[in-house]
C-alpha cells in the first residue's frame, strides 16, 4: 500500500512536474480516500497511505503555487471496484458483499468529478473534495437496506 498508494503518486509526479514548471501550467490530481480523513480499525496502513496523499498534496500546493500548478486532492468513500476482491484474496462473496444493501459510487462517478475539475476556469481550483455515496456519512457509517 506504500509503494504504490504514496512512492507511485511521488514516482510519477515527480517524472511530470519538471514539464509542468517549464511550462508554468498544470493540474495535478491526486485520489485520496474518506480512509485518509477518518481512520478506522483494521485499516492503518491503509489510512496512513491515503493521509499521506491528502498531505503531500496540500504541501505541494503549498510548493506548486508559484509555478501556477494546480493541485486536487479528491476523496472517494465507498467505490465499487476489484478493490475489495483484492482485500478479501480473490472471495468473490466477501468482495459482493461490501456493496450489498446500497448503492455505491462507480468508477464513472469518480471519472466525472475528475472532468469536472479540470475544466473550471484557470482562475479556480478546486482543492479538496470529498465524495461518498448517498448512503455513507462517514468512513464507517454506511445504511444498508436488507
Amino acid at each position: 500500500m506504500i509503494d504504490i498508494n504514496v512512492k507511485g503518486l511521488l514516482y510519477v509526479t515527480h517524472e511530470v512536474l519538471p514539464v509542468m514548471i517549464e511550462r508554468r501550467a498544470g493540474h495535478i490530481i491526486n485520489i485520496g480516500s474518506i480512509a485518509g480523513k477518518e481512520v478506522y480499525a483494521n485499516g492503518n496502513v491503509y489510512c496512513a497511505s491515503k493521509a499521506a496523499v491528502d498531505v503531500i498534496t496540500r504541501g505541494m500546493r503549498i510548493d506548486l503555487n508559484a509555478h501556477n500548478i494546480k493541485l486536487t486532492a479528491i476523496h472517494p468513500g465507498l467505490v465499487e471496484t476489484e478493490f475489495s476482491l483484492v482485500r478479501f484474496k480473490g472471495d468473490d462473496g466477501l468482495a459482493a458483499n461490501v456493496y450489498k444493501g446500497f448503492d455505491p459510487l462507480q468508477g464513472e462517478d469518480i471519472a466525472d468529478l475528475i472532468l469536472f475539475v479540470v475544466t473550471r476556469p484557470a482562475h479556480v481550483v478546486i482543492a479538496d473534495l470529498v465524495v461518498l455515496p448517498t448512503a455513507q456519512a462517514s468512513a464507517t457509517v454506511v445504511k444498508k437496506e436488507l
